[in-house]
């Protein structure tokens, strides 16, 4: 009898250990989550999900392990969308604006608004994912949300007022290629990684992007001149494959609903701070000068600029969305965030 019971304990103890959660059982094993992105690993969004994958981490203890993939060496930026919800990856960062007409809601913080910093408009575009918790993520599950700096002027001359922008090519992408039309420029789209080439070149005679590429990119070393605009920026969204999401345990999507809001006001203070670290150096390594626009300018740029919302409105509203309060939410949500964060 005592040897048939040691044997019936022997074949029934990983029943036992799984029930009692001993380390080695089933249940203490340890979960891994791909994470992919497109930019390269010294970028802001490449350093946000480094952050974000050693928060998760620890706040498991270690029971979730984040497999990075910088660099698009996993997926790239137009196909990251498409491969998260496929499986191909856990998680991927993306931004919207790559995928024109297929995120209607959250592309009306790309809008030239005049969002002055990435805190107020990242906290804007979480904000409105909440409270519209739009179609176009029902795939997925929105791990979190943030956006690039307002886009600025970068150029091989100084542009100390609009005027000094007409008929000049400059390197634009989504959003800005419309916004630089209408301001009298002559808007060149192509990748971030070719504009170099087409600076040195002369095919482009600047840059229209947020202003940390100054450093990331070492722009500052064909493009000595920079004028703050704040003409739009790039909104960006982290999401989880949603049979993924629905396998975590309850305690690991508790740990990343609860960073969902941190990671993005972190990851803007970040990109503040190293826009103003990336002039300090370009002014230290190459002499690299910063002008603002006066406030008329910035006025006009608001008055052209205008018919973009005007038919933003019009088209999401024809889809049967609610154009015009969305537009009213944004603006409500870009005083109360510079507000608080002036």
């Amino acid at each position: 009898m005592k040897k048939l019971l040691i044997i019936l304990i022997i074949a029934n103890l990983p029943l036992l250990l799984l029930k009692l959660g001993f380390p080695g059982s089933a249940s203490a094993q340890q979960i891994t989550l791909t994470y992919a992105n497109f930019p390269p690993a010294t970028t802001f969004p490449c350093v946000q999900m480094e952050r974000w994958a050693r928060e998760v981490e620890k706040r498991t203890n270690n029971k979730v392990k984040v497999q990075t993939f910088p660099g698009g060496t996993l997926l790239g930026a137009r196909n990251m969308f498409e491969g998260v919800i496929a499986g191909t990856a856990d998680i991927g960062n993306f931004a919207m604006s790559y995928h024109p007409g297929r995120f209607p809601v959250t592309e009306a913080i790309d809008l030239p608004i005049g969002f002055t910093s990435a805190r107020a408009a990242s906290m804007a575009l979480l904000e409105l994912i909440e409270k519209y918790n739009p179609k176009e993520f029902e795939q997925v599950k929105v791990v979190t949300a943030f956006t690039c700096p307002p886009a600025d002027f970068m150029t091989k001359t100084p542009v100390r007022s609009l005027k000094d922008i007409k008929g000049m090519e400059l390197r634009a992408s989504g959003t800005g290629a419309e916004v630089l039309k209408r301001l009298g420029a002559v808007p060149v789209g192509m990748p971030q990684s070719e504009a170099p080439e087409a600076i040195q070149k002369g095919v482009v005679k600047g840059n229209v992007s947020s202003m940390e590429i100054l450093k990331d990119f070492n722009f500052a070393a064909y493009l000595p001149y920079a004028t703050e605009a704040n003409l739009f920026v790039v909104s960006f969204a982290v999401v989880m494959n949603m049979k993924k999401w629905n396998s975590l345990p309850e305690d690991v999507k508790k740990v990343i609903d609860d960073l969902k809001k941190e990671q993005a006001e972190w990851t803007a203070t970040y990109v503040d701070n190293h826009v103003k670290e990336a002039l300090k150096w370009s002014k230290e390594q190459y002499n690299h000068q910063l002008f603002k626009l006066p406030p008329e300018d910035i006025e006009e740029i608001r008055r052209l600029t205008r018919p973009m919302i005007d038919d933003y409105i019009k088209k999401v509203t024809a889809q049967g969305l609610p154009g015009r309060q969305i537009i009213e939410d944004v603006y409500k949500l870009k005083e109360k965030y510079e507000r608080i964060y002036k």
